[in-house]
């Protein structure tokens, strides 16, 4: 991974938290126990504070950032997703932000609340704890079911095994020049699968 030190302030990675070699950390940032940082992502503590607690995960090419003497927070079993944003505020705990969404400075996404992919969450706004908000800019949608809620955690539960999985496994080696025979497949049980997918097999919309 590339870490830097800015103004002798230096990233700190707890040792049971992963983060991709591809990963940029800068400055002021804090990666907590259990997270797992993606590759290409990008954490630039060079103005504000940038934290991940417990069980928080940020993916593939998603960008951390702030004003001066801001924080911006992960809380625990944050869930951000592949290429979002977020500057200068606040995800509470067990919050989802979905892919390429957009969180602006000062706004605040409630505790197990969900923000759709693809928006835009203006500055100062603040997601009600379980809710859906979706849109540019994002509005309040509804409130999320329980069911909702515990296929975020199921989500969020597979990333920590992740963070397992890349420190026992990941490794770079050279790829190979043709598909082995009978190759095997990632093996998962059927807990994870789109929150479309759910609700068909549940019946409900």
């Amino acid at each position: 991974m590339k870490v830097y030190s800015i103004d002798g302030i230096t990233p700190v990675i707890d040792p049971t938290a992963y983060v991709h070699p591809t990963a940029v950390l800068i400055g002021d940032v804090t990666i907590g126990p259990r997270c797992y940082v993606g590759p290409a992502a990008c954490l630039r503590g060079d103005f504000g504070r940038l934290v991940l607690k417990e069980g928080a995960n940020i993916q593939d090419t998603c960008v951390m950032h702030g004003f001066p003497g801001t924080d911006t927070v992960i809380e625990e079993d944050g869930h951000i997703g592949h290429g979002a944003v977020l500057h200068g505020c606040v995800i509470k705990r067990n919050a989802l932000v979905g892919m390429n969404a957009v969180i602006m400075d000062d706004a605040v996404v409630g505790e197990s609340a969900i923000v759709a992919a693809m928006s835009f969450v203006k500055a100062k706004f603040e997601v009600p704890a379980r809710t859906l908000v979706a849109g540019s800019p994002a509005r309040i949608i509804r409130e999320l079911s329980d069911q909702e809620i515990e296929w975020k955690g199921m989500g969020t539960r597979q990333y920590q095994d992740l963070t397992i999985r890349s420190l026992n496994t990941m490794q770079e080696v050279e790829p190979l020049t043709e598909v082995e025979p009978d190759r095997k497949r990632l093996s998962f049980d059927d807990s994870v699968i789109p929150l479309s997918e759910l609700k068909q097999r549940s019946g409900k919309d």
